[in-house]
């Protein structure tokens, strides 16, 4: 893990790669193609990309408007690396949370090198499916039309009707069962070389560069992943902290996600659990790349639904504890709630550093502040000494504090301690307040990320003494809010 550099304030914050674990290939100079994934609402979508990527990434369900924000993972086929970018359902019409959603598929459509429109060969051609076909006709680039739940040959017949909608014969598969899904792996691939006449990272030795310290397992798209685990961890190769945004629904983490991005990256939207699966996006930052994953809201377990809302809640924990640092976003205007201090009690099991975000403070009156402040360190004491950042992520107000916060958790995180620093350390803290009934002999630093010391006792250090341990260890080195584990052994 590369600590971040601080580097002048000024300096601009750029957006290198989106996706839930892309990152760009160190020294590659070709880019990876990019395949977009479209079409109305419950057409298999998601459960194609699925099959293409080998794992579970994306969340799937038997009813439509699953999938929300546009989710950009990275594949590979016979040696050939690219992304495959999954969509929510297209609608022309509805609501305004169906218009945003419609709105992110355009923007990737807009980016891709291949476009693949997902029909329905169960249900037919639909006015929708005429729709997004009329809208595809009209972009430059290469469109090819999938119809999804050929699971015999009889439904091969019933493929057919979708040639009039003008991108010629269909491509016949069973997302699902993966039938006929290694055909058109191996026909996106061929169509990579000739896409745009632009150089795209097709080669056997970019692939090699572009997955350099990878430790992605890939599979055969026509394998069964009934086995596979919900949340794929891939070690893209990039080197750079997670800072993970986590918090109850409707306290503005995808707003502020948006803000920290500069771009409209996550669909932003009143109603509670807009956002479902664990969107990531490293950037160039002026501290260096980092990592922000925006996660859906987490709520108690009682009030969990089944399917949807308790899968993206298993991606959110599965970002948390994959994170390096966490923000916690919590909504002022509130105040810090008891599921607020449950998912602290989490983040803080999880030994990351955590940096306390209260957003809409804008709409906090002046004279309450205080009291609201007072609150948090009351509420949330267990956290040590994890600072706090006013925010408004809507107007952007004080969301330029949050980078030298993180800068801070990072440096703690990573910070090690001479041996001989540490122990003339303890020596003063046994001298100031001796240790009832023991004493320690000396002490050393096992590890970082989070630091961990262990204590060389000759009997048994009782928990008050070693709170008072820890916090004299984080006046002494600057700690901060990093987490600190201390272990005691004693002699013999």
């Amino acid at each position: 893990m590369t600590p971040l550099t601080p580097v002048e304030d000024n300096a601009p914050v750029r957006t290198v790669r989106t996706g839930r674990h892309g990152a760009p290939a160190a020294g590659a100079t070709a880019r990876l193609p990019v395949v977009v994934v479209a079409g109305r609402p419950n057409v298999g979508k998601s459960t194609l990309v699925n099959r293409i990527v080998g794992r579970r990434a994306a969340v799937v369900e038997e009813r439509p408007g699953v999938t929300r924000d546009r989710l950009e993972l990275d594949a590979e086929w016979n040696g050939h690396p690219f992304v495959v970018v999954d969509t929510g359902g297209w609608l022309g019409g509805g609501d305004e949370l169906d218009t945003k959603v419609a709105e992110q598929a355009e923007r990737a459509v807009a980016s891709a090198d291949i476009v693949i429109q997902v029909v329905d060969v169960t249900v037919g051609i639909t006015t929708e499916d005429e729709d997004i076909a009329r809208l595809l006709r009209r972009r430059v680039g290469d469109v090819m039309l999938i119809a999804n739940k050929v699971d015999n040959e009889r439904r091969e017949t019933d493929a057919w009707e979708f040639v009039s909608l003008g991108f010629g014969d269909p491509w016949m598969v069973s997302a699902l069962h993966g039938r006929g899904t290694g055909d058109l792996l191996d026909e996106i691939v061929e169509r990579f070389k000739t896409v745009d006449g632009s150089e795209l990272a097709v080669g056997d030795a970019v692939a090699g560069a572009a997955h350099d310290g990878a430790a992605t397992r890939r599979r055969s798209a026509s394998d069964d992943d009934g086995d596979e685990p919900l949340l794929g961890e891939v070690d893209d190769g990039i080197d750079c902290p997670r800072v993970a945004l986590v918090g109850r629904p409707n306290v503005g983490k995808s707003t502020l996600f948006n803000r920290l991005l500069g771009e409209e990256r996550s669909i932003v939207h009143d109603l509670p659990g807009t956002t479902r699966d664990a969107i990531d996006t490293v950037l160039d930052t002026p501290d260096g790349p980092i990592r922000f994953v925006d996660t859906a809201g987490m709520r108690r377990k009682s009030r969990t639904e089944d399917g949807t809302e308790y899968f993206a809640m298993v991606r959110a924990l599965a970002a948390l504890d994959l994170a390096d640092v966490v923000l916690l976003v919590i909504d002022a205007t509130e105040g810090v709630t008891h599921q607020d201090q449950r998912l602290a009690e989490r983040i803080g099991a999880s030994g990351s550093p955590v940096v306390v975000i209260m957003n809409k403070w804008e709409l906090v009156a002046t004279e309450d502040r205080p009291m609201i402040l007072a609150d948090v360190d009351d509420r949330l004491a267990f956290l040590g000494e994890s600072p706090v950042v006013k925010v408004s992520a809507r107007t952007g107000m004080g969301v330029h504090r949050i980078l030298p916060a993180l800068r801070k958790a990072v440096e703690a995180y990573h910070r090690r301690i001479p041996t001989g620093e540490l122990n003339r350390a303890m020596r003063s803290i046994q001298v100031a307040h001796p240790p009832p009934g023991s004493r320690i002999r000396y002490a050393v630093q096992g590890a970082i990320d989070p630091p961990t010391f262990t204590l060389f006792a000759t009997r048994r250090l009782n928990a008050t003494y070693l709170r008072y341990v820890e916090r004299k260890l984080r006046e002494e080195f600057g700690l901060g809010p990093t987490p600190i584990k201390i272990r005691v052994r004693l002699r013999g």
